[in-house]
């Protein structure tokens, strides 16, 4: 007879798959604190939230604000991202679709 010595299997840790480590997500974010982190950073902004999946960590955001005016779309993105980077950062947000307007290009879409 041979005997044959069989370690214990390692509880599996989520954060690794075996090739690479993931991020380890830290909670969800509510619609309504997407909104409170924008309006932080832009005051006088209307946003409107949408969560996509029901997740918790994927949205639509609509910014109207008049910071964009004068801004390519390119910054006006740049200006919503910086109001929700730790939370993209700690992957809490996991992808954030925007539209952002200024008060007279949000009247002229909605005409």
């Amino acid at each position: 007879m041979i005997a044959i010595a069989v370690e214990p299997q390692q509880p599996r840790n989520p954060t690794y798959n075996g090739r690479v480590r993931l991020p380890l997500k830290i909670s969800m974010v509510s619609p309504d604190a997407v909104e409170t982190m924008i309006k932080a950073k832009l005051p006088d902004a209307e946003v409107q939230v949408q969560d996509m999946n029901g997740g918790g960590d994927h949205y639509q955001v609509v910014v109207v604000s008049s910071e964009f005016e004068g801004k390519s779309l390119v910054k006006q993105h740049q200006l919503v991202y910086g109001a929700v980077n730790q939370s993209m950062a700690d992957n809490s947000i996991h992808a954030l679709a925007l539209k952002t307007y200024t008060p007279e290009s949000w009247a002229a879409a909605n005409v």
